[in-house]
């Protein structure tokens, strides 16, 4: 009987998120814009980008790859930025892509990263997801449809949405940061 009762819960446990084994090994420490070999991460560029599986596995990290290639999923409560709470931008690991601003971002309870809403309406698409026995709506990147998680339609206001966000695919800039950049290169044009 108790077997069947977790087999029963653990779903709403995870608040409908489910979770794959990333793959042991951990290479990327968020690539923060730093991996040379990856030419098309940018957080300016809006074209899209459409590589091969091949050239992602070269250019991408081993976990950022498993999550935005192979739609794995990070282990709840793993995320540095489930927790997270500085001011700034969430971008696209794989691309470069913005995708959240932190006012955004609250705390659901999942184990995961959550927003409500993204930064723009073509940051983000959408696409039905009937994997793990379950109808979900999968978001991937907008600019590289890179797998970022899943929406759900039990999010704060204003939206009523939970963007469900492995944290993995994300990068993070802060606000002060950001702006000192900006200033910078508009100084020097």
């Amino acid at each position: 009987f108790k077997p069947l009762l977790i087999v029963l819960i653990a779903p709403m446990i995870f608040c409908q998120c489910s979770f794959s084994q990333p793959p042991q090994k951990k290479s990327s420490a968020h690539m923060d814009n730093t991996n040379n070999k990856n030419k098309v991460y940018s957080r300016t560029d809006k074209s899209k980008v459409n590589l091969s599986d091949a050239e992602w596995k070269d250019v991408l990290p081993e976990d950022v790859y498993y999550i935005a290639r192979k739609k794995g999923t990070e282990r709840p409560w793993s995320s540095k930025y489930e927790k997270f709470s500085e001011v700034g931008t969430y971008y696209c690991a794989a691309c470069g892509n913005a995708l959240f601003r932190s006012d955004t971002k609250f705390e659901s309870g999942c184990g995961w990263p959550s927003f409500y809403e993204p930064v723009t309406k073509g940051s983000i698409i959408y696409a039905p997801d009937h994997t793990a026995g379950m109808e979900r709506t999968e978001v991937m990147c907008g600019r590289c449809k890179g797998h970022l998680g899943h929406v759900f339609e039990d999010g704060p206001p204003p939206t009523g949405l939970r963007y469900c966000i492995n944290g993995v695919v994300l990068d993070f800039e802060k606000a002060a940061a950001a702006e000192k950049k900006y200033n910078a290169e508009n100084k020097a044009g």
